[in-house]
């Protein structure tokens, strides 16, 4: 029962996200946005470390993979902030969703784990529900002339994420979670700050609460709570399992925004959010893995 509570406080955490951005968006560029989050979190961590005297000890291989890892979560967070300037919030976590599409891809071709007939069909009803929860949003988007640009912004984020749960995966036996983020968001962090100093981006004033209140919800909440939690799911669940799971995102952040924004949830994406409970739970079940004695 562990891993499921976990894993669904982690998507309750992540699907928040999106509400989070688009406060932080009203104070700062998307790179300052996504590099301020990943430094509070970074920081928090390694101050953590510090004040417990805590190893974070890796292999050299194990090292390079997470600083990769950094990077790939460094291209999502970019992506997938950056395109909430251009389209939806109900087009964006669609298209960052489709992760499990890239990850399955990988580990039939790459690794010849191809998925179990039930797998398989729940994949599908998974993505008739999604698209029943978002296929019928007609919120306009914030920049109606660049919402291509917004899709590909999205999509970028939704390969980065999944490249990121694969490069993990590879190093995760014999790693601890707090080893593993403490790296990863260390490293994610560095490439932001780059970035949006390159791009000239500031971080908010200092007068800005609304938009540093929706940074530190992402780091905080999103960040920490969410995607660390997300890294534990490796320990019980296979990348494909994790990345389908995030398909919950669009159905969390339908529901925060009728609650917040009082948009209207149509009937047909409520069913539609019942038909992707049920897939993720024949994924999750079908993809555990064995569980090993790595701490969480």
């Amino acid at each position: 029962m562990l891993p499921y509570l976990i894993l669904a406080g982690a998507q309750l955490a992540v699907g928040a996200a999106a509400i989070f951005a688009r406060y932080a968006l009203d104070g700062a560029g998307p790179l300052a946005v996504a590099a301020s989050r990943l430094c509070i979190a970074a920081l928090l961590l390694w101050s953590l470390s510090a004040i417990n005297r805590a190893k974070t000890h890796a292999s050299r291989r194990a090292s390079i993979f997470l600083a990769l890892a950094g990077v790939a979560l460094a291209v999502h967070f970019a992506g997938w902030i950056w395109s909430l300037e251009y389209t939806t919030v109900a087009i964006s976590t669609l298209l960052v969703a489709s992760t499990p599409i890239w990850t399955a891809i990988y580990d039939t071709l790459v690794n010849h784990r191809p998925l179990s007939r039930p797998a398989t069909i729940a994949f599908v009803t998974g993505a008739v529900g999604l698209v029943m929860v978002v296929g019928f949003d007609r919120t306009a988007p914030p920049q109606p002339d660049h919402e291509l640009l917004g899709a590909a912004l999205a999509l970028i984020g939704s390969f980065a994420i999944g490249a990121y749960f694969l490069l993990v995966r590879e190093v995760r036996e014999g790693l601890d979670t707090r080893t593993i983020v403490t790296r990863t968001y260390g490293a994610s962090a560095v490439c932001l700050v780059i970035a949006a100093a390159i791009a000239h981006q500031p971080p908010p004033p200092v007068h800005a609460s609304l938009a540093w209140g929706g940074i530190l919800a992402m780091a905080l909440v999103s960040q920490l709570l969410g995607h660390t939690a997300l890294n534990a799911g490796l320990r019980w669940f296979s990348p494909s399992a994790i990345a389908f799971a995030s398909l919950l995102e669009p159905v969390i952040a339908a529901a925060l925004a009728l609650e917040i924004f009082h948009e209207a949830i149509p009937p047909i994406a409520l069913l539609g959010g019942a038909i992707l409970l049920f897939s993720v739970g024949v994924v999750l079940r079908e993809e555990r893995l064995p569980i090993t004695d790595n701490e969480l």
